[in-house]
C-alpha cells in the first residue's frame, strides 16, 4: 500500500493506555500494547474520533502554521464555510475575511463559493443520469477513506468531483497567476481546516495525483488572532470580498449539501457511527429509492470537526443566523463542467483489512480466527488491548498478539487449574 501520511499522532507520554479510542475507531486502528496505543497507519482514516473521544490529550492532529506563508511570494486563504459558525452575532462574511487578509494572506477565496459550482455540477451530471445511484458525497474525506476499506462494492457510488476545497484552491491559483504573472509554485493557497482528515488530503489526495492545496491551518489556531483583528476593524476597512451564498454556507453542517441538488430523496448523517451503519445499509441495498447520500464524519457535519473552537451544535445554529443575511448563491457554472473538477482516476478498493493476499490464504486464516474466536469468551471487554474478541482472534492470526493475552481467559483458566488441584475454595 506505500507510503502513508497521517494528521492524526499520538504522543505517547499523555497515553495511559485505557481503551477508550479502541473502542470507538470505526476501522479498528488501534490496539494497546505494553501499556501504550498503537495505530496501525495502514488502517487508520484520520477521522480525528480518537482525538475527541481520548481523555488524556494523548491523540492529537498534526496541521500547518501561518510561519508558512513566508515559503511563498502571493498568499491566498481558503476559509472552509464552517469558519463562520466559529463567531458571534457574524451577519457578514467579509468581516472574516478582511480579518484574514489583516493575517498576512494577500487574498481570499471562500471554499463556500467552490461549493456551490461543485452542487451544482453534481445536478448536472445527475440530471445526466451519469452517476450510479444513490450518488455518495466525496467531501468527506474520512468517509472516502473508510469506504475504500471497509465498504468496497460502494467505491463506484461515491462522487467523482472535486471537493470544494480542491476547486476553490484551482480557481484560486489560476486567478493569482492572471493577477500577479506569478508562476504557480511561488503562489500558496491555506486551507483554514475544521478537521484532520482534510489534512492528509492536501497530502495524499484521493482521486487526483497532487493537490492544488499547499497547507491547512486549523481553525483553533487561527482563531485568537482572527477574532483579535476582526474586533479592531471599523467599517471603512471592511472589504467586499464575499462570493459565496445561503447553498455554499450551509455545506458547513450535515444536510448543507443534500439540500443544494434541490432533490426530495436524499439522505444526510453524520457522526461516524451513523454513518457505518448507513453504509452497512447501503452495502445490503436497502436504500434503493435513494439519488444522493450525504455522510460527514463529524457529528454535525464540519461544524463539528476536531479542530474547531466553538460547540457543533451552537456554530450550527450561528451557520443557521448568517444565512438570513446572504443570497441563494453566487457561482454558477458557464458553460460545461470543466474537466478540471473531475476525479482524474476511479476510487478502488484498499484491501488493508482482508487476512491474505490471496483467496486460498484468506480462507485459512479465517478458518483459524474462527477457532480462536471459539475459544474467547466473547465479552468484547478491551482488556486484551483489542477492541473486540473477534479483533483479538485477527491479530492472532497476524501474529501481532497470543490468545493468552485475554486476561478473562486465562483467569477462567487458573481457577479451573486451582479447582483441579483443589484450592479453589
Amino acid at each position: 500500500m506505500g507510503i502513508f501520511f497521517h494528521s492524526v499522532t499520538l504522543d505517547e507520554s499523555k497515553c495511559v493506555g485505557c481503551t477508550n479510542c479502541i473502542k470507538r475507531c470505526p476501522t479498528e486502528a488501534i490496539r494497546v500494547r505494553n501499556g501504550k496505543a498503537v495505530i496501525t497507519s495502514e488502517r487508520c482514516i484520520d477521522c480525528g474520533e480518537c482525538i475527541r473521544i481520548c481523555p488524556h490529550h494523548a491523540k492529537r492532529a498534526k496541521h500547518d502554521h501561518l510561519s508558512m506563508l513566508e515559503n511563498f511570494t502571493y498568499n491566498i486563504a481558503l476559509p472552509a464555510p464552517s469558519l463562520y459558525g466559529q463567531f458571534n452575532n457574524l451577519d457578514d462574511q467579509d468581516y472574516v475575511l478582511t480579518g484574514l487578509k489583516k493575517l498576512g494572506f494577500d487574498d481570499v477565496v471562500e471554499v463556500s463559493g467552490a461549493a456551490e459550482l461543485v452542487s451544482e455540477a453534481t445536478r448536472r451530471l445527475m440530471d445526466a443520469g451519469a452517476l450510479k445511484r444513490p450518488v455518495i458525497s466525496s467531501a468527506c474525506p474520512a468517509i472516502v477513506r473508510l469506504i475504500r476499506v471497509r465498504f468496497p462494492d460502494l467505491c463506484d457510488h461515491v462522487l467523482p468531483l472535486l471537493s470544494p476545497m480542491e476547486t476553490a484552491a484551482t480557481i484560486a491559483k489560476r486567478k493569482a497567476r492572471e493577477k500577479t504573472g506569478l508562476p504557480e509554485e511561488q503562489i500558496g493557497c491555506f486551507f483554514i481546516t475544521p478537521c484532520p482528515a482534510k489534512v492528509t488530503d492536501i497530502r495524499m489526495p484521493i482521486g487526483i495525483g497532487k493537490s492544488k492545496v499547499d497547507g491547512a491551518i486549523a481553525i483553533s489556531e487561527i482563531f485568537p488572532q482572527l477574532s483579535h483583528r476582526m474586533d479592531k476593524l471599523s467599517p471603512e476597512e471592511v472589504e467586499p470580498l464575499s462570493s459565496s451564498g445561503i447553498i455554499g454556507v450551509s455545506w458547513a453542517s450535515s444536510g448543507g449539501e443534500s439540500s443544494a441538488l434541490l432533490k426530495e430523496k436524499y439522505l444526510a448523517a453524520d457522526g461516524i457511527e451513523n454513518v457505518i451503519r448507513v453504509l452497512e445499509d447501503l452495502e445490503d441495498e436497502k436504500y434503493r429509492d435513494l439519488d444522493f447520500v450525504e455522510l460527514d464524519a463529524c457529528a454535525g457535519g464540519c461544524v463539528g470537526g476536531v479542530l474547531q473552537v466553538e460547540n457543533p451544535y451552537i456554530a450550527k445554529a450561528k451557520i443557521k443566523r448568517l444565512r438570513r443575511y446572504v443570497p441563494v448563491s453566487k457561482n454558477h457554472l458557464s458553460g460545461s463542467i470543466p474537466t478540471e473538477m473531475l476525479w482524474d482516476t476511479d476510487l478502488t478498493y484498499a484491501p488493508v483489512l482482508e487476512l491474505g493476499g490471496t483467496r486460498t490464504e484468506r480462507f485459512e486464516r479465517y478458518n483459524q480466527m474462527e477457532e480462536i474466536l471459539a475459544e474467547l469468551p466473547g465479552l468484547d471487554c478491551g482488556s486484551c488491548g483489542a477492541p473486540t474478541c473477534a479483533a483479538l482472534a485477527e491479530d492472532v492470526v497476524r501474529g501481532k498478539a497470543a490468545v493468552n493475552d485475554c486476561t478473562v481467559l486465562m483467569r477462567r483458566r487458573m481457577e479451573a487449574v486451582l479447582k483441579a488441584l483443589g484450592k479453589g475454595e
